[in-house]
């Protein structure tokens, strides 16, 4: 299993393209490895937590731990998605390009919900789920709702997701173990450990390249 080209839980959205196809990357609930039949090479644009449902038309929670082809959401009429590809494709930078299509396609979405902003503003700096509904003014089961639709899973396991990350982008840096479980609001590296099996399925040591 190679960890180093996994794809780990963000709570993000991406559109990816590889030669001849352009897809959508749903909210992951554990680490994505690309599989032979999608060799690369790749260009990705990723969408932060919440803004991509608008922009696709279509609920996070119905792409969830998926990679589908762009043309399958019905976003736009298959010759013009027939059209874009061949661009992409051709395009001395394809990176370059697909962002080019990503700002198409957000020039015609709603702009984005402040209030999903401020959810993962609040989940994203520790706070909890019933503090988070306070801050936002919404009952438990309208922002599960409300989750499940822009992010693709309930604001607990957003929140889990977004720590685990906060706790990953720390423990990189050297911060011992421990120390970053403390910090980032697990009981202890045991319980940073668990997640980290939970959603990447590697152990903390192999994640982290330590010994």
């Amino acid at each position: 299993m190679d960890d180093a080209a996994s794809v780990l839980p963000d709570g993000c959205m991406d559109l990816l393209w590889t030669e001849g196809r352009l897809l959508v990357a749903g909210p992951d609930t554990h680490a994505y490895r690309p599989g032979p039949d999608l060799p690369g090479p790749w260009a990705g644009v990723r969408f932060r937590p919440g803004t991509a449902p608008a922009l696709l038309g279509v609920p996070a929670h119905a792409l969830r731990d998926l990679r589908v082809d762009l043309a399958e959401l019905r976003l736009l009429p298959a010759a013009e998605i027939r059209r874009a590809t061949g661009r992409v494709d051709a395009a001395p930078d394809p990176a370059v390009a697909l962002e080019d299509l990503a700002l198409r396609l957000a020039a015609h979405a709603p702009a984005p919900d402040p209030l999903l902003r401020a959810v993962v503003a609040s989940l994203a700096a520790g706070r909890s789920v019933a503090a988070t509904a306070d801050t936002v003014g919404l009952g438990a089961r309208r922002l599960h709702r409300r989750s499940l639709d822009a992010f693709g899973y309930g604001p607990k396991t957003l929140a889990r997701i977004l720590r685990l990350q906060r706790a990953l982008i720390l423990a990189r840096t050297g911060v011992p173990l421990a120390t970053t479980a403390s910090r980032t609001g697990y009981a202890d590296q045991a319980h940073f450990a668990r997640d980290v099996r939970e959603f990447t399925g590697s152990t903390l040591t192999a994640l982290l390249g330590r010994r």
